[in-house]
């Protein structure tokens, strides 16, 4: 990794935000009908708005087995675990709550989160024009080493998404609507499971 990459992670988690202030800065947001970026569309406003309402939701509804907490408790090395996302992308809304549950749960991890905007040299960086919405979970050590990168929508929410395209061509309004139901259902699950693996190996 080269230094200039190095800094910019460094960068990007002094000036992140933990997770009240995230919460507080999207709640901002949906009281003045916006978004962050320049594309202020009906849409993304209320995208932006539902993940508000989805975030107080799992806030509530999240749970992580004592067995899965200890995995990451047992992270030898201190980390930080700084989120890129757009304040109106659902699979940021679905795995923010939970990053948090075990970050409160784990002395040796630290959670930033980076709103679109607050830091472009990051987002250029790590989020291609065509993956903008979708938030990268970036696992460093203290020196600002990257460890990890993580896309937080779960294999089987990916599998998923895949196996309806194939089937009927694109993703539709109907398929979304059963994508979040399984969400709800899974309960944050998949994401636990998935950064598990993840944490596992270092």
């Amino acid at each position: 990794m080269s230094q200039n990459v190095k800094n910019m992670i460094q960068g990007g988690i002094e000036n992140g935000m933990d997770y009240i202030e995230y919460v507080t800065v999207l709640n901002e947001l949906v009281s003045k009908g916006k978004t962050t970026g320049s594309e202020q569309s009906e849409q993304r406003i209320a995208h932006t708005k539902l993940n508000a309402s989805r975030i107080r939701r799992i806030d509530k509804t999240v749970s992580i087995a004592e067995d899965q907490l200890k995995v990451f408790q047992n992270i030898s090395e201190k980390q930080v675990w700084l989120v890129l996302l757009e304040s109106w992308c659902s699979d940021g809304a679905q795995a923010i709550p939970v990053f948090n549950k075990v970050a409160k749960s784990t002395p040796k991890i630290e959670l930033k989160i980076i709103m679109r905007d607050e830091n472009p040299k990051l987002m250029d960086r790590f989020l291609t024009n065509g993956t903008r919405s979708i938030p990268k979970l970036l696992v460093s050590n203290e020196e600002g080493d990257l460890l990890h990168i993580w896309g937080p929508r779960p294999e089987v929410a990916a599998k998923m998404v895949e196996a309806y395209k194939e089937q009927y061509g694109k993703v539709d309004e109907k398929f979304k609507r059963e994508l979040q139901i399984w969400y709800n259902k899974d309960g944050g699950k998949s994401i636990v499971d998935e950064l598990i693996r993840m944490v596992s190996p270092l």
